[in-house]
């Protein structure tokens, strides 16, 4: 049977991950069902955790790095009185205790964990030690100690609380577990915790309202499926935008600096990173704006060419 050729695809796709896929597992399959040359994810999701996945392809796996530095939001139930090997539904079961636990009580701790906190990482997770990821040593048996890490709970919302089950909402810096927010809430509690169920509803500005889930996409032809990739730059709209007209276009894809001030282009009011676009020729043109890629812009008008769009050179 002859080698499958694969699609060179360019986009976005923000899956729903379904309970029991690793993030790894849900991009291999996704990227078969795409039948996509070449695919990465933003960020990790453990297999009990469920939502928003973004999975770039191609050229917008060059800015993925955006999203894993992006803040997250989820929601969660904490299993208050029961304490496990992974602070998760997947590890066993290591202590049991009675949970006599108010509201009020539930809001006085909460409120400690809110904006600048230390948080020691957990040993079940995929930080690296002398090259091995700490979960080799947890399996093993063995505990390492690891220092603390500052990280930020922009918002911790009460949802929803019958004992034992505490139901959150947690918006966070990058690289917060809130399987360890879970348990270090149950601990302050003095019943300890873990979590029961754990679904990520935004990554930056990325909503679960615009996902797909693995069933949608196995539902549909194969055909169907490439039309559902986000546009590469769908991933940048939070910064602001230069347009450039094709003669600066093609020495800005060369990697040179261009000094904007001394050239009849709209800048931005502020400094700091930009997306870049060829302007159409023509004002009236209706086709889609072609991304040439990221830049710093620095006072003076100077732009310093950042991640550029291959796809772009032929500009």
């Amino acid at each position: 049977m002859p080698k499958r050729i694969r699609v060179p695809l360019n986009g976005v796709l923000l899956l729903d991950k379904p309970v029991g896929f690793s993030s790894n597992d849900a991009l291999i399959k996704v990227k078969r069902l795409l039948n996509a040359k070449k695919a990465g994810h933003t960020g990790t999701l453990d297999p009990f955790a469920t939502g928003v996945l973004p999975l770039c392809f191609g050229e917008a796996t060059k800015f993925s790095k955006d999203l894993l530095d992006a803040d997250k939001t989820y929601e969660t139930v904490i299993h208050l009185g029961l304490t496990t090997a992974t602070g998760d539904t997947e590890g066993e079961i290591l202590e049991r205790n009675d949970v006599n636990v108010s509201r009020s009580q539930v809001e006085q701790v909460l409120a400690q964990f809110r904006g600048s906190i230390q948080q020691v990482p957990p040993m079940y997770s995929a930080l690296k030690r002398d090259g091995k990821p700490l979960y080799e040593y947890a399996r093993a048996g063995i505990t390492l100690e690891l220092e603390a890490r500052t990280v930020t709970i922009h918002i911790l919302e009460f949802l929803d609380y019958q004992a034992p089950f505490l139901r959150l909402r947690v918006a966070c810096s990058k690289g917060t577990y809130i399987r360890v927010l879970g348990e270090d809430i149950g601990a302050a509690l003095g019943c300890g915790a873990h979590l029961q169920q754990l679904r990520r509803v935004q990554v930056g500005h990325l909503k679960l309202g615009g996902c797909v889930t693995l069933d949608q996409l196995m539902a549909i032809d194969e055909a169907e499926r490439a039309p559902l990739l986000a546009p590469v730059d769908s991933l940048l709209s939070s910064f602001p935008e230069v347009m450039l007209p094709r003669s600066l276009a093609k020495r800005f894809l060369q990697g040179q600096r261009l000094t904007l001030a001394k050239e009849d282009v709209p800048l931005p009011s502020t400094v700091g990173r930009v997306r870049v676009y060829l302007q159409p020729d023509d004002v009236g043109e209706m086709s889609p704006r072609q991304l040439l890629g990221t830049a710093q812009l620095h006072e003076y008008g100077v732009m310093a060419p950042e991640r550029l769009i291959t796809t772009a050179q032929q500009t």
